[in-house]
């Protein structure tokens, strides 16, 4: 049997429906535009809305010292010293328990007792019992 030879059909392969005309190309340009676009502008919008609920970066004005005056107010807190009976009692603020013959500072609002040189720090930075946060006022020291 004689082989015939392979004959190619070109009808069966035709361009025209793999094309891209040219109204096709710029309606896909166009969408990419438009989608380009759309985005910029809802970022831009995310951008204006999330400064606007920003704090300005002016400097406030917060209180230097918000602690107690050392000469008018911790000064005029009555010492004791430490006795026999106070038992395993601890200064909350350096955790170190009362021996006998600590100086020791009685709180008057909530009457917590610390060691003198733990409270007096204590007191220069804030206001309030270490151990309750009770406020303690100025009336009430002097």
């Amino acid at each position: 049997m004689a082989s015939q030879p392979f004959q190619w059909h070109y009808d069966e392969f035709e361009d025209g429906n793999y094309e891209i005309h040219g109204y096709a190309f710029f309606f896909i340009l166009f969408l990419i535009i438009v989608i380009l676009l759309l985005t910029i502008l809802i970022l831009y919008a995310r951008c204006i809305c999330h400064c606007q609920g920003r704090p300005s970066h002016a400097p406030q004005s917060l209180p230097s010292h918000r602690g107690l005056d050392p000469t008018t107010c911790i000064s005029k807190l009555p010492i004791t010293l430490s006795e026999t009976n106070i038992g395993e009692a601890e200064c909350c603020i350096c955790l170190g328990v009362f021996q006998n013959g600590d100086k020791l500072k009685l709180l008057p609002v909530c009457h917590h007792c610390f060691h003198s040189e733990c409270v007096d720090k204590w007191l220069t930075t804030r206001s309030t019992c270490p151990l309750c946060r009770a406020q303690l006022r100025f009336d009430s020291l002097v």
